[in-house]
């Protein structure tokens, strides 16, 4: 009774497309033959070397040579390139393996229903039936196979780069070989004083901006949307169009024109401070004035989008409840806290906790408005306003550092994910739509 779907399977695991030849799926099988026959053409040459490339990264460096008498330079391996190249085979073999396997299923399942006395459908059937059945899936790959090359392979070859050598001045390729050293890099990262002292420094501020930035956005656009909102309060389109400007200018015409007001030598900012008789303050040259320069720029940029998220949330709160606690002689405040704080909390924790993450993440103000200065004379490459993304930023561009520089990359993944996901948990969303589900 299962002679069929056996031996489909059997035939099926020797080389793909047998199966269904076997059968009598002629099209979609010589399909399946051919794309063996190419994945076989690509693999047979490459993977090994792929594997080699990964493991070793490379025997050869860059050399001079005599060839027929004249002194050449001979090309060496290079490192970075075979970890590329490797990753790009590996990944290509996942998916030819993952394709193998679901020609097996499909050669069993049409087995069993020939076992079954059911006729094995035909080629149009088969098309009418994915198309019918497995469309989403078919849109879904394309963007899928994107993510994979153009996102996640990235992502691994960073991960891979943090466990290498790969830095200035000694492991350079081709000149040089990049080698394999496991967990040092992170090692030397938190032991090192020169690159301790820098990492715990700029961490602290890191998580110092990103509380900071991030309460005072949130809390500034909960009380500009409030104020707006109030009763009694005339031409509310002029007052939300007014407050939304900041956003709806380009961030980084923002950001270059406030690092030019603070501009502690020509700034309008000091002119105008120099007419009233104060001396001029170094905003931007001072290490705690420039950070509390960056947290009041943030929260001009910020506030707005606070503002108009919350403003949606407020319109959505029912009248009722403000009427009952009308009612109840409750007072302004009290409204407030039982009432409008608790919706508003409850639509807008996810949100809260997407800003924490993005200020953790806030490149551009920091590195448009002070470039991570002034210079501290401790710090391994970075300045006192640098933020670990900045300071990944320069160390990859600026110093080719790039086996610390991919290792602040997977601590600054890990803190944002660790965080994030342990707040989003707690929120009251995520436990009402956990209760649903």
């Amino acid at each position: 009774m299962k002679r069929n779907r056996n031996t489909a399977v059997i035939v099926s695991s020797l080389f793909m497309g047998l199966g269904q030849l076997y059968n009598r799926q002629i099209m979609k099988g010589f399909i399946l033959l051919v794309i063996e026959a190419a994945a076989l053409a690509y693999f047979i040459p490459n993977l090994a070397d792929a594997l080699w490339g990964i493991i070793t990264l490379g025997e050869v460096t860059m050399r001079m040579e005599k060839v027929d008498g004249l002194t050449q330079m001979m090309p060496g391996d290079h490192s970075i390139f075979l970890m590329i190249e490797g990753l790009i085979v590996i990944l290509a073999f996942i998916i030819f393996i993952i394709i193998y396997g679901m020609n097996i299923r499909d050669a069993y399942r049409t087995g069993a229903s020939r076992d079954e006395g059911m006729e094995p459908a035909s080629f149009k059937q088969s098309l009418n039936h994915m198309r019918n059945n497995h469309f989403p899936w078919l849109m879904l790959s394309v963007p899928a196979l994107g993510i994979l090359f153009l996102t996640v392979l990235p992502i691994i070859f960073m991960v891979l780069l943090s466990f290498t050598n790969y830095s200035m001045p000694n492991n350079i390729p081709p000149a040089k070989l990049v080698d394999w050293v496991g967990f040092q890099t992170f090692v030397d990262l938190l032991t090192l004083k020169t690159w301790s002292k820098t990492f715990f420094g700029v961490f602290l501020w890191t998580v110092i901006w990103a509380v900071t930035a991030t309460v005072t956005c949130y809390f500034g656009g909960l009380l500009v949307a409030l104020l707006i909102e109030q009763k009694g309060i005339r031409f509310k389109k002029l007052w939300r169009t007014i407050f939304i400007l900041p956003y709806a200018i380009p961030q980084l015409i923002s950001l270059l024109v406030m690092r030019n007001l603070f501009n502690g030598q020509f700034g309008p900012i000091n002119d105008y401070l120099a007419m009233f008789g104060l001396g001029k303050l170094p905003w931007l040259t001072d290490p705690n004035l420039a950070k509390l320069t960056a947290i009041v720029v943030n929260m001009w940029v910020g506030i707005p989008v606070s503002m108009v998220l919350i403003m949606g949330v407020l319109t959505a709160i029912p009248r009722d409840l403000y009427e009952a606690a009308d009612v109840d002689g409750a007072s302004a405040f009290q409204k407030f806290r039982i009432v409008t704080l608790p919706f508003v909390l409850f639509a807008t924790a996810p949100i809260l906790i997407t800003q924490f993450a993005g200020n953790i993440n806030n490149f551009n103000l920091i590195f448009l408005l002070t470039n991570g200065d002034p210079k501290e004379g401790a710090y391994q490459f970075a300045g006192s306003t640098d933020l670990l993304v900045t300071w990944l930023y320069k160390l990859t561009l600026n110093q080719s550092q790039y086996n610390m520089a991919s290792a602040i990359g997977i601590i600054i993944f890990v803190l944002i994910a660790s965080i994030s996901i342990f707040n989003y948990r707690r929120t009251k969303s995520f436990k009402e739509e956990d209760m649903i589900q």
